[in-house]
C-alpha cells in the first residue's frame, strides 16, 4: 500500500517540507525566512499562522492536494520528558507547545501545523523522536547536587536512526545492540545506546558535553560561578556563551566548520588547535560513554554533518578505536527520519504512543 506523508521540520530561520510516498522523497524544500521577515513576531508562537499558510502555497504551488495525504508527520518540539517512539499529536501535547512548556523554539510549532492540516482531513498527525527523549537510567541523572539532575537533550531523532542503520549494518537489532553514538552538529551529543535506549546523554542544547561549533562544553564549575558573579553579563548573556556563542565559534570567529577545515587546511595553527581540542573533549565523552556500557561496545558510531571532516573524524578515532571499531555515517537525513517514524506506525510495525500516557515525571529517587 502506498503512503503519501506530508513532513514538516521548523528551524530557527527556515522551514523545511518534503513529501514521501512511502520511503520515496516526492520533494523537499527548505524555505528561507529572512531576518526582518521574522522580526515582526515577538514570540515564536505567533509564527504559526505564517509558516502555515507558507507550507500550504508550497503544496498548491507544486500542485499536490492535501486531500492525497495519507498522514502528516513534524519535528517534535521542546516537550515533557518522554521515551522514544512515534507520537500522535493530541490535545494535551498542542497545549505544552503553545505554553512553551520546556522552553521556546521553532520546533515547537512542527506538531501545530501538522495538526491544523491533518485534522480537516481526518487523518492522523505525528511527531517522532524529539530532542526531550528521556531513556536515561536513574543513576545517570544524579549530580553532586540533590536539587539539580542531569536532563536527556539530544538529536535524538538523527541518533535514533543512524543507530538502528549501524545495528542492522553490524547483523544486529537495535534492540540487541550496544552503541556510542556522536550527534557532530552545531551542538554535540554523545549517547550510551544500550540494547534500544540511549541510557546515557550530554545535554547537547544546553552546552553540556564536549565543545562543539556553536557549544561551550563542560566547564569548570568554580570558574563559571566566578563569570557569572563578576557582572560583566547578564544572565542571558552567560546561558549565550554556554550555546550559541561558545565553543568555536568563540576562538575561530565561525560556527561553519565547512570555514574552520579550510583554515586549517591552509596552515592556520590555532585552528588546527581548536579543532583538534574539539575532537579530544568528544573522545573524552565517548570514553565516559564506554564506561557507562561496562566496556560492552559494539561499535562507536559518528554522524552529523562535522562527520564529513575527515581530518576531524581520525583526530576522534585514533583515540577511542580501542574501545570498539569507530564507523561513520556522515550528515543525517531529519525528513526521511520523519517520514520514516510515521511510516512505521502506518505499516503497524510499530504502535504509536500517547503523549500524556508516556510524560516522564522528575521524582525524587530516595
Amino acid at each position: 500500500m502506498n503512503y503519501r506523508i506530508l513532513v514538516i521540520n521548523p528551524g530557527s530561520t527556515s522551514t523545511k517540507i518534503a513529501l514521501f510516498n512511502n520511503e520515496e522523497p516526492i520533494f523537499s524544500v527548505n524555505i528561507s525566512h529572512p531576518a526582518e521577515e521574522l522580526a515582526k513576531f515577538s514570540k515564536i508562537i505567533e509564527q504559526y499562522d505564517f509558516r502555515k499558510e507558507i507550507i500550504l502555497k508550497e503544496l498548491e504551488k507544486r500542485g499536490e492536494k492535501v486531500e492525497l495525504l495519507s498522514a502528516v508527520v513534524a519535528r517534535g518540539g521542546l516537550l515533557r520528558p518522554i521515551p522514544s517512539g512515534t507520537y500522535v499529536v493530541t490535545e494535551k501535547m498542542l497545549e505544552d507547545l503553545r505554553a512553551g512548556i520546556n522552553g521556546e523554539h521553532a520546533s515547537n510549532l512542527g506538531a501545530l501545523i501538522a495538526d491544523a492540516i491533518a485534522r480537516p482531513l481526518g487523518i492522523p498527525a505525528y511527531i517522532v523522536d524529539p530532542v526531550v527523549v528521556d531513556e536515561m537510567e536513574p543513576i545517570a541523572k544524579v549530580t553532586g547536587l540533590p536539587f539539580i539532575r542531569r536532563k536527556s537533550i539530544l538529536h535524538a531523532l538523527n541518533q535514533k536512526r543512524i543507530a538502528r542503520i549501524a545495528a542492522k549494518d553490524l547483523g544486529k537489532k537495535y534492540e540487541e545492540a550496544n552503541l556510542i553514538v556522536v550527534h557532530l552538529g552545531g551542538g554535540i551529543s554523545v549517547g550510551a545506546h544500550k540494547k534500544g535506549k540511549i541510557v546515557d546523554v550530554n545535554n547537547a542544547l544546553n552546552g553540556d558535553g564536549p565543545i562543539a561549533p556553536e557549544r561551550a562544553g563542560s566547564l569548570p564549575a568554580w570558574q563559571l560561578v566566578e563569570l557569572c558573579f563578576s557582572g560583566q553579563y547578564t544572565k542571558d548573556e552567560i546561558k549565550k556563551l554556554l550555546a550559541g556563542k561558545g565553543g568555536v565559534i568563540a576562538y575561530l570567529g565561525t560556527n561553519d566548520m565547512r570555514v574552520a577545515e579550510e583554515m586549517v587546511n591552509k596552515g592556520d595553527k590555532k585552528a588546527r588547535f581548536i579543532m583538534e581540542a574539539m575532537a579530544y573533549t568528544v573522545a573524552k565523552w565517548i570514553g565516559m560513554m564506554a564506561a557507562v556500557l561496562e566496556g560492552n561496545v559494539d561499535a562507536i558510531v559518528l554522524t552529523g554533518g562535522l562527520a564529513y571532516y575527515k581530518d576531524f573524524v581520525s583526530w576522534v578515532e585514533r583515540r577511542v578505536k580501542f574501545i570498539a571499531p569507530v564507523v561513520v555515517y556522515p550528515g543525517g537525513d531529519e525528513m526521511r527520519a520523519l517520514a520514516e517514524g510515521a511510516l512505521r506506525v502506518l505499516r503497524g510495525e510499530e504502535v504509536a504512543k500517547i503523549y500524556e500516557n508516556e510524560i516522564i515525571e522528575d521524582k525524587e529517587i530516595f
